[in-house]
């Protein structure tokens, strides 16, 4: 992405993202902003970023691992981390917006020999082409501060969960008191820069009628992450889409 002078940075606006006259996001995101971030994070990101998220993707494949079988959906699957820490005895499918990550993740499944790991694909996750009602568990970590859309993210991902199945989130939900809130607030002008929003709200994601919240689990370290665990309710309305 083609740098701005430093005064011009400086003076782009902030877009306030609000619901019901409360602020609940702050921050410009579009795909090609993440795109370009994350091609950036590509060679670096298993030794920066994935080491601080390390504990969330412990917590979210090990409530996936307890399961006797079933097909997973990770959405973000980025460089495949959590990749080998799945049990064999679960199905895993990756998706991810970046070719970049993807490339890293496919090596890592043919370096480690990960069988269980049927399709690696190059997806929008808000706008995932998958029938309803496909997987038995979804697990998005990561992802929601991400996403220029995260409500409709949200839509698609009660959607490809069968009834009963679950809908797994590790994220970061900013603060609007103390240090962290003052810090979150100054580094939200540059979303689109850095790839992702640090004021974000809870709400953002409480937004589908399909899904009851059952677990919400402050994580390691400091509580910057939070584990959020959802199941689709039975008899929930279907959407037709298409199919990968």
């Amino acid at each position: 992405m083609k740098s701005m002078p430093r005064t011009e940075f400086r003076r782009q606006p902030a877009l306030l993202e609000k619901s019901h006259g409360r602020i609940v996001g702050i921050g410009r995101i579009d795909e090609s902003a993440v795109r370009d971030a994350y091609r950036r994070w590509a060679p670096v990101y298993d030794y920066t970023f994935g080491r601080i998220a390390g504990q969330g993707r412990q917590n979210a494949v090990a409530v996936i691992n307890k399961a006797q079988q079933g097909r997973v959906l990770e959405v973000g699957v980025g460089t495949g981390l959590s990749l080998p820490d799945y049990a064999r005895h679960v199905e895993i499918v990756g998706i991810d917006l970046s070719p970049e990550m993807l490339e890293k993740a496919r090596e890592r499944v043919d370096a480690e020999g990960l069988e269980n790991v049927t399709g690696l694909h190059e997806m929008d996750a808000a706008d995932l082409r998958f029938p309803a009602d496909s997987f038995d568990t979804v697990v998005a970590m990561f992802v929601m501060t991400v996403v220029p859309d995260p409500e409709r993210v949200m839509s698609e991902l009660a959607r490809v969960t069968k009834p009963g199945g679950e809908v797994i989130l590790v994220n970061h939900f900013s603060q609007s008191h103390g240090m962290r809130g003052w810090v979150e607030r100054r580094m939200a002008p540059f979303a689109e820069h850095i790839g992702w929003r640090s004021v974000f709200d809870l709400s953002r994601v409480m937004v589908s009628e399909n899904l009851e919240l059952v677990e919400r689990k402050s994580l390691k370290p400091f509580g910057i992450f939070t584990l959020l665990r959802f199941i689709k309710k039975r008899g929930a309305s279907r959407g037709a889409h298409a199919t990968e």
